[in-house]
């Protein structure tokens, strides 16, 4: 890793500690040993590092971790996964002097996405969208895009937590002794109880890692499970909260939708860098973008209810 790496502009490192894509952020993470030790006890396992530290530049060698990827984790291993979250996040968060802030807010708005293509008529006539997308979604992304600064302000005023903000399939792995290998922690920062299982749940879609028809129950079990770990941790608050912000972190993924539709014309598709088949691609896609604008409603009526 370097602090002048080649990179888009939306991916570009900062030398702001603060900043999401904090540069040095990973190799910190793995050489604080008051972070690691909140993962004690918890499920879950941050690999050993040796880092070698050359000033603007930083190499970063990890264990070689044996077990199962989460890519192909079951349902209940998923549910364990989100045990192990919930155990971790019962504890206060523990700032440190390279985590990050307003991750949520400063990452969804760093992804340039062609937003006008939502009013694009033949935009949505493209075989891949008429045949595959759910009819009511382009409405309902309307709605997520006019409540993004309510769905920001309703996750900033949620209980903080310590987050890894880049939880999901790919960056766990389940070891033989039942611990979960955590991955990528180049995010790391504040984040808003239920943040990370909110990230977990859609993305595993996205990237096809679990079928777009089992997203509801995949939706539910994490849930359930999250909250499971959090009050075997000590936590007693209300379960709603925990809801909010899993539902809240749909704002996440407002720029995936245009850039879908900008896609959908291309010879070539890939999902999570690997080429995919574009009518199943954009089947799980659409389910899953559906499944975002029910939880921007859900978390808007429980914001209500709850007097956020």
């Amino acid at each position: 890793m370097s602090s002048s790496a080649d990179a888009p502009t939306h991916w570009a490192a900062s030398d702001d500690p603060r900043h999401w894509n904090y540069w040095r952020r990973e190799a910190d993470a793995y050489a604080d040993d008051e972070h690691r030790a909140g993962l004690e006890g918890t499920g879950l396992y941050m690999p050993r590092a040796t880092i070698e530290d050359h000033g603007d530049e930083i190499s970063l060698h990890l264990e070689l971790i044996d077990g199962t990827s989460g890519t192909e984790f079951e349902i209940e291993q998923h549910a364990n996964f989100a045990t192990a979250l919930g155990r971790w996040q019962a504890q206060r968060r523990r700032e440190r002097p390279w985590t990050s802030r307003g991750f949520l807010r400063a990452y969804s708005a760093s992804k340039p996405s062609p937003f006008e293509l939502i009013d694009d008529d033949a935009s949505w006539k493209q075989p891949l969208i008429e045949q595959h997308w759910p009819g009511g979604l382009r409405d309902g992304w309307r709605r997520l895009l006019a409540n993004r600064e309510r769905l920001l302000s309703i996750a900033e005023q949620l209980p903080r937590r310590s987050c890894h903000l880049d939880a999901w399939a790919s960056n766990v792995i389940a070891r033989p002794d039942g611990t979960l290998a955590l991955l990528d922690w180049s995010f790391c920062g504040d984040g808003a109880l239920g943040e990370d299982i909110g990230n977990h749940v859609p993305d595993g879609v996205f990237d096809l890692f679990w079928p777009a028809s089992k997203l509801d129950e995949l939706d539910s079990v994490c849930f359930d499970a999250y909250c499971r770990g959090l009050r075997e941790a000590g936590w007693t608050g209300d379960d709603r909260v925990v809801r909010l912000g899993m539902t809240a972190s749909a704002v996440k993924y407002t720029w995936l939708l245009p850039f879908q539709l900008a896609a959908a014309s291309a010879t070539t598709h890939l999902a999570y860098h690997e080429p995919a088949d574009p009518d199943v691609l954009y089947a799980a896609r659409g389910a899953g973008l559906a499944h975002l604008v029910a939880w921007c409603d859900e978390a808007l009526a429980l914001a209500e209810a709850l007097n956020y």
